[in-house]
């Protein structure tokens, strides 16, 4: 497929963005696209609403893998192009749909002409939440087509169309969701001696938290504690009898994520009995840390070279990605690709520069026949 062929398949994808494990319509899309490919060398297994296809390999000794990622944000979007989402309240803020078309760009490639090995490429739902990797590694078609080596993409909104950037170890945090609800006893603000006030114990809650990365981890670990999210009452004039807080922990050492739970527990069993009230916290979805291997990063880099690209040296960020897991268990690597948008990630006018799209199927492509 040409440039145009790319950027419509990528433009009908951004117009049906759809939550984890819901990504009907876009499985449908993608599976009909991967039909119109020549057939003879592939295979195609569904799990949930992703699926895998292998392309089998002339003399295979191993398997590639190259995961994208399906997805979308419960984002409104903000953009005015004739493309927009077309399902209210959710968008391609996170750039699936540039992964997704990516990886149709380069599997249409492999399929017309293999290579001696087996390759697999994932389309795996859920990343956003609440987390497709962990499940999907654990399934039958992990069992029989488990790759020896894997890698992905993520776009980059702030690095040029043309630019690729990694880095070997760690480049992605261990992430958790929050989630704590408190329960307490409403009643008349005039009267605040007969009630448990959840608008308050909350509000202390939030104050003493962020004593957890100041006072309670190794000041030379890294860790983020955010609330983003804070709800509780329903009117002026009434003491609120319940309140919620929804946030997010990140850590760039799993052993110190773990931590920071224990230090939450604690401050909510401090609070239950100080407030009178009941407190239960959920997790939500966890993300293992993106480490990658460092042999596989120094040869992407070596191709990269040769193909016209620059390379720019990745920092580690507090970013998550579930394809942690995969690399937890399986060598590779993950990479940034420019996208050169002025809006960032997670934004609702995310915008990025569609001339990536074929940058990012030779990178993929050229990687796959040289690893």
């Amino acid at each position: 497929m040409n440039t145009a062929d790319l950027i419509k398949i990528r433009r009908n994808l951004h117009e049906i963005p759809e939550p984890g494990f819901q990504e009907y319509k876009t499985q449908h899309l993608l599976l009909e696209l991967v039909a119109s490919f020549p057939q003879a060398h592939l295979q195609i297994r569904k799990w949930e609403t992703g699926f895998a296809v292998k392309v089998a390999g002339s003399h295979p000794e191993r398997i590639i893998g190259f995961r994208a990622d399906i997805d979308g944000l419960p984002i409104m979007e903000e953009n005015d192009y004739p493309y927009v989402s077309g399902h209210e309240g959710y968008m391609h803020a996170c750039g699936h749909d540039f992964h997704m078309t990516i990886a149709l760009g380069a599997l249409e490639r492999l399929a017309e002409t293999p290579i001696k090995d087996d390759v697999v490429f994932i389309f795996q739902p859920a990343e956003e939440g609440p987390g497709g990797a962990l499940p999907m590694l654990d399934s039958e078609i992990f069992s029989s087509w488990r790759p020896d080596v894997i890698f992905a993409l993520h776009i980059a909104p702030e690095l040029p169309v043309g630019t690729v950037s990694s880095k070997p170890g760690l480049l992605f945090a261990n992430t958790s969701e929050l989630f704590i609800d408190f329960k307490g006893k409403g009643g008349h603000a005039a009267y605040p001696h007969l009630t448990h006030d959840m608008v308050a114990a909350a509000s202390s809650f939030v104050t003493q938290l962020q004593q957890i990365v100041s006072r309670r981890v190794d000041p030379l670990e890294s860790a983020v504690v955010t609330i983003g999210k804070i709800t509780g009452g329903f009117v002026q004039n009434v003491i609120a009898e319940n309140a919620r807080l929804e946030g997010t922990i990140r850590t760039l050492n799993p052993q110190i994520i773990d931590q920071v739970k224990k230090h939450i527990e604690q401050i909510a069993k401090g609070h239950e009995i100080s407030f009178d009230c009941s407190i239960a916290i959920d997790y939500g979805s966890n993300y293992y840390q993106v480490f990658n291997d460092e042999h596989y990063v120094q040869k992407f880099k070596q191709i990269v070279e040769t193909e016209n690209v620059n390379w720019k040296d990745a920092s580690s960020a507090m970013t998550g990605e579930d394809f942690g897991y995969m690399l937890k268990e399986i060598p590779g690597f993950m990479f940034w690709l420019g996208v050169d948008s002025v809006y960032g990630l997670h934004h609702s006018k995310l915008d990025p520069d569609e001339d990536a799209l074929e940058v990012g199927v030779n990178i993929v492509e050229k990687t796959i026949r040289s690893l």
